[in-house]
């Protein structure tokens, strides 16, 4: 066996009773993207890590094609179009908020029921989270559909991106249920193990999605034209249709969980136990987005041309970090698990080699973009004033890139084990009460510009994940009762 695949087949010795019989590492891939029937509270942790990230990062790259699509699209119909689709995605933060505060919920609670063997359990708490997100989606609907053009003009929109636009926006916040209903049902699959399923439902939703996009917003054959509105209604569509298909998997049998009849009787207090749960998740998210606009205010004073360079530079990390993120969702998943199968070793040992998996990835990845930061920046843009900043931020920030691969899994495994509180105090601490004021500090005070920015997350980012690892070295999340 090849010396890579002996260190993705290393386990504990409490894995080493039932070792299974393992193919090369292009079978485990394969079986990963088929979907796979396999216990991941056993069996080798580096191939069971394998077999849930890939999937998910297929996934989450899916999730990042609709709004590449309708970008792509809308800029045909021109300036005021582009900047409806802008305005409209912050104003749905909320609703993103939201839904990835459930997902956390959910995902704990499914993971540990599983690992209990206790499936009928986790089917209650998939059926209680769709309800929540139901009825917080629906009330979110209405307010949307009904103040949408005021909505728009809050957010300091022309009045033509108002007239252009706020259809649009009603059908995009009208229909956030589909959003959120997609966030919900793929994290219920994630914590079953069932990564394949969440991850061939956005396969499913985006495909709808590109056919029906021009053809709404173009007037295509049999569709109507409705220009930008157009775009909103394919997405819903898309977005729809992948729910219906994930839900209608819930009701087959043959699933790690399965929906009946009985299991659709509300329970309040397992809603109660859930909300509390998803809140703290919830407020997480807010925190990390809400830093980044108090970054942006911070480098809008540098001028238009620092904002553009760093507007660049990050959505080329984020983009590169989607891996890693699929790396941290899988291990959360483990977690939840080991701990419901009674295995807080195995969860220990499977957030250490993610870690480690994940420093890897992304210590090539952080050489790359310091090697060749001007190459890349300049495959996006040729504009001389703008790709100095745009280096800047793509190498400093890069530098971070070994202290981020262990920050990003051990935070997404405080969520596994259900301690959304944790991590939440993390980066209230990290992001609004050292970033954002280091930053201020270097860019402004000591003069340093918007490398001072940049620096600061860099700084930010490291500092989160030595005490993220410090915090969880003392292991009080194997208590954690979800």
């Amino acid at each position: 066996m090849p010396d890579s695949l002996k260190t993705l087949e290393t386990t504990p010795a409490e894995d080493n009773a039932q070792p299974p019989q393992e193919g090369s590492m292009l079978s485990a891939i394969v079986e990963a993207i088929r979907g796979s029937e396999r216990d991941y509270t056993q069996g080798t942790i580096g191939r069971a890590i394998l077999m849930l990230s890939v999937p998910m990062v297929l996934e989450m790259l899916m999730e990042s094609i609709f709004a590449v699509v309708d970008v792509f699209w809308v800029a045909k119909l021109g300036a005021d179009a582009v900047a409806t689709v802008g305005i409209t995605e912050s104003l749905l933060t909320l609703i993103y908020t939201l839904a990835i505060g459930l997902s956390i919920g959910v995902t704990a609670m499914v993971a540990r029921r599983i690992g209990e063997q206790n499936p009928d359990g986790a089917a209650r708490a998939a059926v209680q989270a769709i309800i929540v997100g139901l009825i917080l989606s629906a009330l979110l609907g209405v307010c949307g559909v009904i103040f949408a053009p005021k909505l728009l003009a809050l957010m300091g929109a022309s009045p033509g991106v108002i007239n252009q636009g706020s259809n649009f926006t009603r059908v995009m916040l009208g229909g956030n249920a589909s959003v959120v209903m997609l966030f919900l049902l793929n994290a219920i699959f994630r914590g079953s193990g069932d990564a394949a399923i969440a991850m061939r439902v956005l396969w499913f939703a985006n495909l709808i999605n590109i056919v029906l996009g021009p053809c709404f917003i173009f007037g295509l054959g049999p569709f109507p034209e409705l220009g930008v509105t157009g775009a909103a209604v394919a997405t819903t569509i898309g977005r729809s249709m992948g729910a219906l298909y994930a839900f209608s998997r819930l009701l087959r049998p043959g699933g790690r969980i399965r929906i009946e009849r009985r299991h659709l009787i509300p329970d309040p207090a397992l809603m109660f136990r859930l909300v509390r749960l998803s809140a703290s998740g919830a407020f997480q998210v807010f925190i990390g987005m809400a830093s980044w606009i108090g970054l942006i205010r911070i480098l809008s004073g540098f001028g238009s041309n620092a904002l553009a360079g760093y507007t660049i530079g990050i959505r080329i990390i984020l983009f590169a970090l989607l891996p890693s993120w699929g790396m941290s969702n899988a291990t959360a998943t483990m977690v939840g698990q080991a701990l419901g199968a009674g295995k807080p070793e195995r969860a220990e040992s499977a957030v250490w080699k993610a870690s480690f998996y994940n420093m890897c990835f992304l210590g090539v990845i952080g050489l790359v973009f310091v090697i060749f930061a001007g190459q890349i920046i300049r495959l996006f843009t040729s504009d001389p004033n703008v790709i100095p900043y745009g280096v800047d931020s793509l190498r400093i920030i890069a530098c971070g890139f070994l202290f981020y691969a262990y920050g990003m899994v051990v935070t997404q495994s405080f969520n596994g084990a259900g301690d959304t509180f944790t991590p939440t105090i993390i980066n209230l601490f990290v992001f609004w009460l050292w970033e954002i004021p280091l930053a201020y500090v270097l860019a402004i005070v000591l003069g340093l510009g918007p490398r001072g920015v940049f620096l600061a997350v860099t700084i930010a980012f490291s500092t989160l994940a030595v005490v993220s690892a410090f915090i969880f070295k003392q292991g009080r999340w194997k208590q954690k009762m979800v």
